[in-house]
């Protein structure tokens, strides 16, 4: 008996020798993403960007067709409003085709930037049982909205016809702005859903920030009276310069570049340091949140 234990116990501890041990531990300092990481974890990531997808429209009536409305809804009071009451100049373009090139983009960015915002805190009892990338919780909503963003691409069609509007060779440019578009809307999320984590005024205030942005950029204006000496300052709003590429791409107007390419290099730096910050302050979510 004594000889049959000791084989036993020499076989199970070369057993446990042989097997491989993954130690995970908090990074320190400041790091960039692993996109090997988000590799092996891209399973993970397709599940919850179409996850986010399925709970927006999950028992409602109309499913998809809120894509439609919700853009479709601002255009018009928008048109009413600043259109046919307020007279709101738009250097010669009718008004209707003037807000609904600028709120579709901004519907897709204040969406993302709100869902993106409270993603930690929503999945606050996942991030505490398993390891996985974080970063995944802030880009879902991001991406899922990007199926929202194609849907209501639909309403420029009729709108683009009925003024017989006909695309130029700066439609080509578009995807430019789309992904400054991305960029703005996840590194607000990334600043933003790390501050949440410690401070939870930031869901009281999003509603706020958001409306605010919203009048900063020439979403329901034109951002052409915009005086010489306050150009620059006004262009640092990234927003500003995905509407007016989305503008200049799809109206064929002049592409603004003393707009647009500061806006450009703010959405990048804005970008990185929003995946800098929140990979700097990962290791503290779970313990915080």
């Amino acid at each position: 008996m004594s000889i049959k234990a000791s084989f036993f116990s020499r076989l199970t501890s070369s057993n446990l020798e042989s097997k491989l041990v993954t130690v995970i531990k908090p990074g320190s300092g400041w790091q960039f993403v692993d996109f090997n990481e988000l590799r092996e974890y891209r399973d993970l990531f397709f599940f919850l960007v179409w996850r986010d997808i399925k709970v927006l429209y999950a028992q409602t009536i109309l499913g998809f067709s809120w894509a439609l409305l919700q853009p479709l809804a601002q255009i018009v009071i928008f048109t009413i409003i600043f259109g046919k009451v307020a007279k709101i100049a738009t250097d010669g373009i009718p008004y209707m085709l003037f807000s609904t090139v600028a709120i579709i983009p901004w519907t897709y960015m204040s969406q993302a930037m709100s869902g993106s915002s409270q993603s930690l805190v929503t999945n606050q009892r996942m991030l505490k049982k398993i390891y996985f990338p974080r970063l995944i919780f802030p880009m879902a909503p991001v991406l899922a909205r990007l199926v929202d963003f194609g849907i209501s691409l639909i309403i420029l069609l009729p709108v683009l016809i009925w003024y017989d509007i006909m695309p130029t060779w700066k439609i080509l440019l578009l995807p430019v702005f789309v992904i400054q578009m991305i960029c703005v809307a996840a590194g607000f999320g990334m600043w933003s859903s790390t501050l949440a984590v410690r401070f939870r005024d930031v869901k009281h205030a999003m509603p706020f920030v958001t409306r605010m942005l919203m009048y900063s950029a020439p979403i329901v204006y034109s951002a052409s009276p915009i005086s010489e000496k306050y150009r620059l300052l006004y262009s640092l709003n990234p927003i500003v310069g995905v509407i007016e590429g989305f503008r200049s791409c799809v109206l064929n107007t002049p592409l603004v570049w003393s707009y647009i390419w500061p806006s450009i290099l703010v959405s990048i730096i804005f970008f990185v340091s929003g995946i800098l910050y929140f990979k700097r302050m990962e290791w503290l979510f779970a313990d915080v949140v």
